[in-house]
């Protein structure tokens, strides 16, 4: 995924966001990202489905906060 820097940031704030200590993931994002754990594979995963909601959308979702 190196290729795509937009997916990579994505993909790191999504796992930022639900691994943030090592209570919930044993390593940071770039050891996950090298060894390819679980805990990366799903925050891929969720940044190609909301990459996926953003292009068939126009990218005009709008923000709900709440």
């Amino acid at each position: 995924m190196q290729h795509d820097l937009r997916l990579r940031a994505m993909a790191r704030a999504i796992y930022d966001a639900c691994f943030p200590t090592e209570d919930t993931a044993p390593v940071g994002f770039d050891q996950a990202e090298h060894f390819g754990t679980i805990h990366y594979r799903r925050a891929v995963e969720a940044a190609q489905a909301a990459r996926s909601l953003c292009v068939d959308a126009g990218a005009q979702l709008p923000l709900a906060l709440g």
